[in-house]
This record gives C-alpha cells, structure tokens and sequence, in this order.
C-alpha cells in the first residue's frame, strides 16, 4: 500500500511540472553570426502565456556544445540570485548590463569573440512558471588579409619557366585562392594551395602557380574568397612580359578578328585598282574604235582631185569635151 501511494505521488509530481512547462517557452534566434575580436550577440528571450503574469526566473543555465546532442559544459549561469561564471570561461555576460530574475530577456554577449566560440549553444531556463530550454549556433567569421604576390625568381626572364606565390592569412573559416589572367582566363587548375592553421584557429593560405616558359602572360590576378564562395580582395602581379601568341580558342577568335580587320581594307584597295585598270583598258580600246571608223572618210575626201585631172566625174570639164569634138 505505501509503495503505491508514493507511486501515485511521483506520477502527480510529473504532471504537474509537464503542465507547468507548458507556461514557459525559450526563443532563440536559430543561428547568429559573430566576427573574430568583436562581440557576438546569441538572441535568447523568454516567451510565457497570457495567464502568467509577473513570472521570476530561478535559474538560467548557457553551455557550449560540441553537437546538439551534446551535455556541453556551462559558460553562464545564474541560480536563485547568484550569477554563476565559470572559471577560464571569460568574456561571456548577459546582453542587458543591468540584467535580474524579472528580465525576460536571457541573450548571450561574447565580449571578444575567438575562433573557439564557434558552435552550438544551449539555453536553459527555469522560472516559478515552468521551464524551457532550445539550442541556438554561433558562426565565427575572419576576413582574410589583402594578399600579397611575389615570383620566383625575383624576374621572369620570357621563355623561363617561373613560379608566382601569393599569400592570405588571418582568415576563418578556411577559403580559398584563385587565379587569373589580364583576360580573365582562369588558372586555379594549373596552381598548388597550402593551408595551414595557427594557435588561434585562423588559416594562411598559400597558393603556387607555375609558369611555363614562352606561355606567360603580362599580368596575373590573385582572388582570395571566404567559405562561402564571396571574394574579399584580390592583388594584379605585372611580369612585364609581353602577351605570348594566342592558342586557345579565345586566342583563336582574336587572331581571326584581327585577320578580318587587315584583310578586308585590302580587299576593297585592290577592287578599286582593278576597276580603274578595266577602266583605262575600255577608254584606250573606244578610242582605237574612233581612229578605225574615221580611215575610209579621209580616202574618200583624198580621192575626188584624182577624179578631176581625169575629167570623167567633172561638170565643168564636159563643155571642154564637146568644143573639142
């Protein structure tokens, strides 16, 4: 009989408590982007119903979680009055400067924020109303530095092969670099990149490009761009070699664009002396005509004297003729 009384007690205990959880709900903004060296803010409030009113919290409790499963270990906490900071856990406060047990608002401020601080959190809280609790994640974000290009050796000589470095660091997360020509031909392919990561969890990023000799164009572009794909800055490194003759298909189209543009003046210059060749020719050919047709009018005009000293065609030889006779 006792053990099913305290049997009966326990399952009263329990929902009451689930009746009362149901009054208190935590709200927390899902995922909160903070930048290396600022403060990171972790959005968290409570939310209760209508038919609560004037609630006190009685407990809140912030871990860092290494998965969302995770018991994780406590950052911030506050218990019945009594604001709980771990030791070696610095930097984490309460968002509101003056915050108490009737301040609803539970956020998280990370006052310099490191690359360890990136990840899952967990919110708890406890009030006389009921409790609740949700995980929220921090994204801890670095800009990369502007990079820096150098070549080895120190100067291409043309139709040498050379290499060109190019150097970023103090980035988070790791990203990447790549490369570029004058035309904005991509090289990544042909280029070899390190990573490495320092004590504080920030990347360096070195990337070497090979440059084969009689195939080096005048300038080369080095882009650095975060994780998520976004290009943050970029250097342009002069080799102060003339562009090499074009090969690819982009080479191609531009030789041939070129070809046109020669080709096509002379094609018109060289229409033009024709047509005044073909000219010249038909005005010598119309003035030979001219000479031919007016030959038999200059024998005609030479032949009428002949015909008088032999007095067959002349009138006026005809009286001499018939006095004669």
């Amino acid at each position: 009989m006792a053990s099913s009384g305290i049997l009966v007690f326990i399952f009263t205990v329990l929902c009451i408590c689930a009746v009362k959880s149901g009054f208190v709900k935590v709200e927390c903004k899902a995922e909160n982007v903070g930048h290396y060296g600022q403060q990171s803010l972790l959005e968290c409030v409570v939310k209760t119903i209508t038919d609560v009113t004037d609630p006190n919290i009685r407990m809140v409790a912030w871990k860092k979680l290494t998965s969302p499963e995770d018991e994780g270990d406590l950052v911030l906490g506050f218990n019945r009055g009594t604001l709980d900071e771990p030791r070696g856990q610095r930097g984490y406060r309460f968002a509101e400067p003056s915050w108490n047990e009737k301040n609803m608002n539970v956020s998280l401020l990370i006052t310099n924020t490191a690359v360890a601080d990136d990840g899952y959190y967990k919110c708890m809280v406890i009030t006389d109303s009921g409790d609740g609790s949700m995980v929220t994640t921090l994204k801890v974000q670095a800009r990369y530095s502007v990079p820096t290009v150098h070549s080895i050796p120190e100067k291409i000589v043309p139709n040498t092969e050379s290499t060109l470095v190019c150097e970023s660091r103090g980035g988070y997360p790791q990203g990447t670099i790549c490369w570029f020509d004058a035309e904005k031909h991509e090289w990544t392919k042909s280029a070899k990149m390190e990573v490495t990561q320092s004590d504080d969890g920030l990347f360096q990023l070195t990337s070497r490009l090979s440059l084969l000799g009689g195939s080096t164009f005048s300038k080369y572009i080095c882009a650095v761009f975060n994780a998520s794909g976004g290009k943050e800055d970029e250097k342009t490194f002069d080799t102060n070699i003339p562009p090499p003759p074009p090969s690819s298909q982009g080479g191609e189209r531009t030789a041939s664009a070129y070809t046109s543009k020669v080709v096509a003046p002379l094609v018109v210059i060289g229409s033009l002396i024709i047509g005044l060749l073909l000219l010249l020719l038909y005005k010598r050919r119309s003035q030979k005509a001219r000479r031919n047709s007016t030959a038999p009018l200059m024998d005609r005009r030479d032949a009428a004297p002949t015909d008088v000293e032999e007095g067959y065609n002349s009138h006026e030889d005809e009286p001499i003729n018939q006095a004669q006779s």
